[in-house]
């Protein structure tokens, strides 16, 4: 590259372009190789001078590589066209490259599976294990986390114990070259979990809960069962984790049972050895003691009555007299009869007076009659109220009997409330540490019979089918085209490399001045 003649300009100039300044330090690098020239021709003594002056010309310098990184398109243009045929052959080259890749490389096959993941199971029973979030970040979060469950090693491990890929080249070769000679061989198994794991790639929507599910085999038929095996893994895991949580459950709630029976059992224990101690016996949820006060003070109020009512009937009696009423409720039936039986006959004496004489017999003989009467009345009537005495009297011994007893009861009564207080508060901690054993009991049963049934809601909504081209590697033309461009792009960073380094170690301004010499 050489560059034309330009009207000077200074270096010390404001605004001057890079470019510009290049061309000016170019000139001044010309002009002092034509006066060192002239020199040396005077001197006749070129070689010491020609060695002085090469020095700082061979020499790479900070200021030279600022020089050459600003780059000038004409030189990058020489540099490209310098390095085109071997740009073209690099191009051949790599097309070559890429089409041997295409038929020596191992092919792969990927199939999909799309899964709906829900994040709630399936409404069996209520108040379940497992409740369902009603918030959409709860939502996703489960879902999520399921489908981290999904390419999980629990899951993954199924596949490779059931499709027994620890056997299989592909996922597992014992003679692989990559292993040291000296190391020990590694698990079978668990060589073929890792590298089923770089085989397997989820992707979710975040518009549903479906999650795709990426397989990649050698041949679309392993690629096709992988993903299957897969799906039914998924599953059969999701099961497992929601029934070893209820075994969990109800293996914690078996072994609190115990201690809440021997609870109840104790708090029960205590309450009957109470009742033992304080002698507090109960009758249809009433202490004994309280049902027989209120007997006992029924019977005083029904004494109360036959002691005032004796005590009117013996009034009654003594207020009559012996020759009283016959109809009068409190006399006897003895002693009504002689009443009438003596009004009767003196009745007969008075009307037979009127016309009989006082001696007459049948005068006489009514007269003994009714003295009779009256002496048979009054032995009736001494007796009745002597009755009426004693039927007042027995009233009033019975009322102070049960009054007696009432008084005695009426202490025993106020011990056993205050001990019905203490006994109270065992009853309630008995009934309240029962109904927590009896709905933990439930809960245990409830759970155990959980534990037997399936309630995930996990649908697999696209199975894998055979694709119809492979994976990888890419087509062939799409190979070929892809190793001729990238051998054409090296061939041009070559070129530009090589062109400068060139100028690097032999720089214009240095071949400018050995042409001058020349």
């Amino acid at each position: 590259m050489s560059a034309g003649p330009r009207p000077p300009t200074s270096a010390a100039d404001a605004g001057i372009s890079p470019y510009e300044r290049i061309e000016n330090a170019r000139r001044a690098s010309a002009q002092k190789a034509q006066q060192r020239a002239s020199t040396v021709a005077r001197a006749l003594t070129s070689e010491p001078v020609i060695a002085t002056a090469s020095e700082p010309i061979a020499t790479v310098t900070l200021d030279k590589i600022g020089t050459f990184l600003e780059l000038d398109f004409r030189r990058l243009f020489a540099w490209l066209r310098a390095g085109l045929i071997m740009a073209c052959l690099l191009a051949i080259v790599g097309g070559i490259a890429g089409g041997a890749y295409t038929l020596l490389a191992k092919q792969r096959y990927t199939v999909t599976t799309d899964i709906l993941i829900n994040p709630g199971n399936l409404q069996v029973i209520q108040n379940d294990l497992y409740p369902q979030s009603g918030q959409i970040d709860s939502q996703i979060l489960s879902a999520r986390s399921k489908q981290r469950i999904l390419t999980s090693n629990s899951v993954l491990s199924r596949v490779v114990n059931e499709l027994e890929l620890f056997n299989d080249p592909e996922f597992y070769n014992p003679k692989s070259k990559d292993d040291d000679a000296g190391a020990p061989k590694p698990d079978p198994k668990l060589a073929a979990l890792r590298s089923l794991q770089t085989k397997v790639k989820t992707a979710s929507d975040d518009k549903s809960f479906v999650t795709t599910v990426s397989v990649t085999a050698r041949t679309p038929e392993k690629a096709v069962e992988i993903s299957q095996k897969i799906a039914e893994s998924f599953q059969e895991e999701l099961a497992s984790t929601e029934a070893s949580g209820a075994k969990r459950a109800a293996a914690a709630l078996d072994a609190r049972l115990g201690q809440l029976k021997d609870g109840v059992q104790a708090a029960e224990e205590k309450v009957e050895a109470y009742r033992r101690s304080r002698n507090l016996s109960s009758s249809n949820g009433q202490l004994v003691s309280s049902q027989t006060m209120t007997q006992l003070n029924g019977q005083i109020v029904e004494e109360q009555a036959r002691a005032v009512a004796a005590k009117a009937n013996l009034d009654a009696l003594v207020a009559s007299g012996i020759n009283g009423s016959p109809a009068t409720p409190e006399a006897s039936g003895a002693l009504a009869q002689l009443r009438e039986r003596a009004n009767g006959l003196r009745q007969q004496i008075d009307s037979q007076a009127m016309t009989l004489g006082p001696r007459h017999p049948v005068i006489v003989r009514l007269r003994t009659e009714l003295g009779t009467v009256d002496q048979q009345l009054r032995t009736e009537y001494a007796r009745t109220v002597e009755q009426a005495k004693a039927n007042l009297n027995r009233s009033k011994a019975s009322l102070a009997s049960l009054n007696t007893r009432m008084n005695e009861l009426k202490g025993s009564v106020f011990d056993d409330n205050e001990s019905e207080v203490t006994l109270r508060e065992l009853l309630r901690d008995a009934a309240s540490k029962s109904a927590i054993y009896e709905s933990f009991l439930s809960r245990a049963r409830q759970i155990t019979e959980r534990e037997q049934i399936d309630t995930t809601n996990v649908q697999v909504i696209s199975m894998a089918v055979p694709p119809n081209a492979r994976s990888w590697p890419p087509s062939t033309p799409i190979m070929i085209g892809l190793g001729a461009v990238g051998g054409f792009v090296l061939g041009m960073l070559l070129a530009i490399a090589w062109g400068i380094l060139r100028d690097m170690r032999n720089p214009p301004n240095r071949r400018e001045a050995d042409v001058g010499l020349a």
